[in-house]
């Protein structure tokens, strides 16, 4: 990928190969990537195709990113990469949207297309709303009703200007209908999410085969794989260093309890080094640091798990669909039919609290769930064929229609 500079035109063999009008699907951030596979390819084959691209903002972008995203899911190559890079979330936002325009201007989309609540999903979307580009919500209608938490913004921000918006959850509609938006545009599909996870779940890679590649020793117990999978990666608890501390401090008596594999998020990594916390760590025998891992092999972390620790909105649903106890580190979630169907608890960032529902999962094999309606891969199927049928009758309807 060629990164686009600020002001240069789009290059003649990105426009040649993009047909006017096509669905121009946006992905920024590592989450929105397993939510765009399954749709991108659905686009493509299914019965009635829809010309799509695929537009990549730069919002999270490594050297590894290729190998451990693109080429695992099967993600084509992106057909226009803003390189956006990192930055505070006004200076990212405002970056999408100014390297957005043009793209926009070129292309001519006949529709945009966004997933999730990260900077990009509300960048290009205002861009494409300004521009007059219908815009559709992949993952609409969750809340956390935490104002606090900036990806809450960007939900209800892009829920407002979207015209087609495809649910997950039962709750998400109901949000959306309270919050003003007409029940014709929106789209109980199911989760893409799930989607790519029971694609991929026969591809996984072992556990033990992840932990011998970093040098980790096996966590073999006598009956089978005895581990806990921890993710942090939230400012609210990795920029504060008190509740880091804390957070620490539980996961150091857990791994005394049931070891710990702890894949670092690289916001994480700044935060435990500046807090010294890196060495505490790494000194407890426990605990398995490892570097960020792909898709295929933090899945198979967490299918073999007894537990999974984490921040993560899409690890919610994920270990719901695996049937894996799940204990959320926030004190709310935009996800509830994770907790009211699923595995999911949420225990915020109390220590003891913390504790006492990983000896719960220990004791008792923790809290049971089901899987959720709609959640059988095939979300991105229901999404393609209710947006061809919308694409169909908007170009038969008069100026002004739907």
């Amino acid at each position: 990928m060629i990164p686009q500079e600020p002001g240069e035109p789009l290059r003649p063999d990105v426009l040649e190969r993009i047909p006017h009008g096509a669905v121009l699907c946006v992905v920024g951030a590592r989450p929105n990537f397993m939510k765009i596979a399954p749709i991108m390819e659905a686009l493509g084959t299914g019965p009635a195709p829809v010309p799509a691209c695929l537009l990549h903002t730069g919002q999270h972008y490594d050297a590894g990113m290729k190998e451990a995203f693109f080429t695992q899911l099967g993600i084509p190559e992106p057909d226009v990469d803003l390189g956006v890079g990192s930055g505070s979330h006004a200076v990212q936002t405002a970056e999408i949207m100014r390297r957005f325009e043009p793209v926009v201007d070129a292309l001519r989309p006949g529709a945009l297309l966004v997933v999730g609540d990260v900077n990009s999903t509300i960048a290009c979307g205002l861009v494409a709303a300004k521009k007059g580009v219908p815009v559709i919500h992949v993952e609409a209608g969750l809340r956390s009703f935490d104002r606090a938490m900036p990806e809450e913004v960007n939900r209800v921000l892009t829920d407002q200007i979207s015209d087609l918006l495809f649910t997950t959850e039962a709750s998400a509609r109901a949000n959306l209908t309270r919050e003003g938006i007409d029940p014709a545009r929106i789209h109980f599909v199911g989760n893409v999410m799930i989607d790519t996870l029971r694609r991929h779940l026969e591809r996984a890679v072992p556990a033990a085969d992840t932990l011998e590649g970093w040098g980790a020793p096996g966590l073999d117990g006598a009956r089978g794989p005895h581990y806990a999978v921890l993710t942090l990666h939230r400012p609210s608890n990795v920029d504060d260093s008190g509740t880091l501390e804390r957070l620490v401090a539980a996961v150091t008596e857990i791994s005394r309890e049931i070891p710990v594999v702890f894949p670092v998020h690289p916001r994480t990594a700044g935060a435990l080094a500046r807090a010294g916390l890196d060495r505490r760590l790494g000194a407890e025998p426990g605990v398995r640091v490892l570097p960020p891992v792909g898709y295929l092999e933090m899945l198979g972390l967490m299918a073999g798990a007894r537990m999974v620790l984490t921040d993560s909105g899409g690890m919610q649903e994920e270990t719901t669909a695996l049937g894996i106890p799940c204990i959320t580190i926030r004190e709310n979630t935009e996800r509830p039919i994770t907790v009211e169907e699923g595995t999911n608890t949420v225990v915020g960032t109390d220590r003891e609290r913390i504790l006492a529902v990983v000896r719960d999962i220990l004791s008792t094999g923790g809290k049971g769930g089901r899987v959720p309606q709609l959640w059988d891969g095939r979300a991105a199927h229901r999404i393609c064929e209710v947006l061809a049928a919308w694409m169909t009758a908007r170009r038969g309807a008069p100026a002004g229609g739907l």
